[in-house]
């Protein structure tokens, strides 16, 4: 059974709720307040079966909201997700103050069918109510509402005239409506958070997207809760699973009802992410005044409701009637998406200015320039999407975008981003991280050029480390591993341990440099175990301090010495030698103490000391209590 959702809108008193009630049998008005004051003041909800022109059957939820100024913001929660709307106006009273804002709310969030009702006809003559036709018409000419695309219908709810027809056109243009995508990832926009008696918390809303079925886990964005789905009603009658375009009650396990609130979203687990930050598109009202750079103005997307900052790309200023790109800055995380539809209204006094769509849920923090901005953003809006899918891959540029990271920000499928990943040109996957071609060539060139500088800064180092490489490019990980990887291949570049150097580029020394080499080399191996310091030894060479450093760190990164404390250092030969001596004495004795290996060596406690100590590390002896024990 094809499921349409139908909004009401219209001024106060003018008879939407009276309307559902009498087409339903629903009475929508579900608080005391609203029954005792005789106003609609929340969101209310009915449904209703009909037969399609071709005998199929057709389920209508009816969202009724509240017409009062002070209860727009109510009357938006209600509004974000239908697919037709109702324009209420009483004929007795015709076009008034919030009849202009829903119509206005309506066409900034891109509703594309409605029918207008004239309420109360009863409560008039024909000729009064011929007037307020003409009157209604010219009001609507040119728009979704226009009366040569789509009906103005007398009704009266007291005595059910003209109700037949209504029902006749709603069955009409249900059938021509797109059904939604029940196959896209699942989100549901919470507007009403109770608790059961032998149930518990159960949450309502009009699913957007995909569907839901029992046992179903998700998140609550944007808190991060995980939820399960224990129960499905829709339409008021329980259900094995929930698609997209029906009004959807969940019985939820694992949260509090103190938890939730009208705002919040339910989305398929670690998939999405909430954000602060939106690029969009934004509209003006002609009747408004211009919206200044900076300005805060009050945000509505389906049932949220936050605090924005609107900054411009572009001019300072958007006037009246006109649209502009726009980042908005939001005071609290909301879960929105590209295409995501929303109204801004004026900071102070509260009233409705513009609206427009969201192009990118997922903007960049560092600033970008109007061109490139602009380009990418045009992209967003007009762009297939391999093309938009390029565009935020290149965007990222040497680090890349994750392919895990490609549904959230897009709104589609795993499969789906593979598919576009592996069918777009220009793109390479470096360990399932998208790069374009283009950049990755960049990437390449930054890293040859980086070892050639580093090369010409440090002659006396055999090359420079794969981490401080990648600190200095600035390269993504997995992009850096593939060039890398490439590069080796192509003989781009050689690979010694976890250094990295241009071929042919190890280390190049002058004639003092390397006669310096030759004498701290000779020094230590002629002084066996008895090793002078280190300073006294560079103190007699002809090179500077930093040249005998970096002489001293070749030397220990080639093992030619080794260094065994802080003041120590051998030649590796000579501790080759002490090794051997070591494996003589255990034919005597497996174990030795300081004294006696003073007495074998012929060294000093000053040497023997930290010589034991290294034989420890090393694991040729196992010190126990005041002896060692040769391993």
């Amino acid at each position: 059974m094809k499921s349409v959702i139908v909004g009401t809108a219209g001024h106060i008193d003018h008879g939407k709720t009276a309307l559902v009630k009498a087409l339903t049998g629903i009475d929508a008005d579900r608080l005391e307040e609203e029954k005792r004051r005789g106003i609609t003041i929340d969101i209310g909800f009915a449904h209703l079966e009909l037969a399609g022109p071709d005998g199929d059957k057709l389920r209508l939820g009816f969202v009724d909201v509240p017409g009062h100024e002070r209860f727009v913001r109510n009357m938006l929660a209600g509004i974000g997700g239908i697919d037709l709307v109702l324009l209420v106006i009483a004929a007795d009273e015709s076009i008034k103050p919030q009849t202009r804002e829903h119509f206005d709310i309506c066409r900034l969030l891109a509703v594309r069918r409605g029918i207008t009702v004239l309420t109360k006809s009863d409560a008039v003559d024909r000729e009064t109510l011929d007037v307020v036709r003409l009157e209604v018409s010219e009001f609507l000419r040119a728009s979704f509402l226009d009366p040569a695309r789509s009906p103005i219908i007398a009704v009266s709810s007291r005595t059910g005239a003209g109700l037949p027809e209504l029902k006749q056109e709603l069955a009409k243009m249900a059938v021509e409506i797109p059904a939604k995508d029940s196959s896209a990832l699942v989100r549901l926009p919470i507007d009403r958070v109770f608790t059961m008696k032998g149930f518990g918390t159960v949450v309502t809303g009009t699913l957007v997207a995909g569907r839901i079925r029992k046992e179903d886990e998700l998140e609550v964005f944007p808190s991060g809760k995980r939820v399960r789905v224990r129960g499905v009603q829709v339409h008021g009658e329980a259900a094995e699973q929930a698609v997209a375009g029906q009004r959807t009650a969940l019985n939820l396990a694992g949260v509090a009802v103190e938890d939730l609130a009208r705002g919040m979203m339910l989305a398929p687990p670690e998939t999405f992410r909430g954000t602060v930050r939106l690029d969009t598109r934004l509209s003006l009202l002609p009747s408004t005044k211009p919206l200044k750079d900076g300005a805060r103005v009050h945000f509505h997307a389906y049932t949220t409701e936050t605090i924005a900052e609107a900054r411009f790309y572009g001019p300072k200023q958007i006037r009246p009637g006109d649209e502009q790109w726009v980042r908005l800055k939001l005071t609290d995380e909301r879960l929105l998406l590209p295409g995501d539809r929303f109204i801004v209204r004026q900071f102070s006094p509260v009233t409705t200015i513009g609206g427009g769509f969201v192009l990118d849920a997922s903007p960049l923090t560092r600033k970008i320039c109007q061109s490139d901005i602009a380009r990418f953003l045009t992209t967003l809006t007009t762009g297939t999407p391999e093309e938009v899918l390029h565009a935020r891959v290149e965007r990222r540029g040497v680090i890349g975008l994750p392919l895990r990271d490609v549904p959230g920000e897009m709104n589609i499928r795993m499969a789906e981003a593979s598919r576009l990943a592996a069918q777009s040109r220009g793109l390479l996957q470096c360990d399932r991280v998208l790069v374009t071609d283009h950049v990755f060539s960049g990437a390449t060139a930054i890293v040859g050029n980086t070892i050639d500088n580093f090369h010409e800064a440090n002659p006396l180092v055999q090359g420079i480390s794969k981490e401080e490489l990648r600190d200095r490019t600035g390269i993504g990980p997995e992009v850096f591993q593939r060039v890398i990887a490439e590069m080796t291949e192509r003989k781009g570049v050689e690979l010694v341990g976890e250094l990295v150097r241009l071929p042919g580029r190890g280390v190049v020394m002058k004639d003092e440099e390397a006669e310096s080499k030759k004498n701290i080399e000779q020094a230590f191996a002629s002084a066996g175990l008895q090793v002078p310091s280190l300073s006294m030894v560079l103190a007699g060479l002809k090179v500077d301090k930093t040249r005998a450093q970096k002489i001293v760190t070749l030397l220990l990164r080639d093992k030619v010495l080794v260094k065994i404390s802080d003041e120590l250092v051998f030649h590796q030969s000579a501790l080759h030698a002490l090794r051997q001596q070591i494996a003589g004495y255990k034919t005597k004795s497996t174990r030795i103490d300081v004294g006696k290996f003073k007495e074998m060596t012929g060294v000093s406690r000053k040497y023997a000391i930290p010589l034991l100590e290294y034989l420890d590390r090393e694991r040729v002896t196992k010190r126990m209590g005041d002896e060692r024990v040769i391993l």
